[in-house]
């Protein structure tokens, strides 16, 4: 987890992201980060996210990203 609020840290510093959960509802991640996020996710945990899993639910908190990040591990 420390590793993806590093990566989240980097697009928005001004932003805690340990107990923001409303980042895609209040606009926080825009569509550029969310390619960013999707890309540095893929290189520092070599997951790929799938299209289907690109929605709002799974990237409103650190936590539900991290929840993304587990599972797709686990499906490998």
């Amino acid at each position: 987890m420390d590793e993806l609020l590093e990566i989240l840290q980097e697009l928005h510093s001004d932003v805690d992201f340990e107990d923001c959960d409303t980042l895609i509802d209040d606009k926080i991640l825009d569509s550029f980060d969310i390619v960013t996020l999707i890309s540095e996710i893929n290189s520092e945990f070599d997951v790929a996210i799938p299209a289907e899993e690109i929605i709002p639910e799974n990237f409103n908190s650190a936590k539900a990203l991290w929840s993304l990040i587990e599972r797709l591990e686990d499906e490998e």
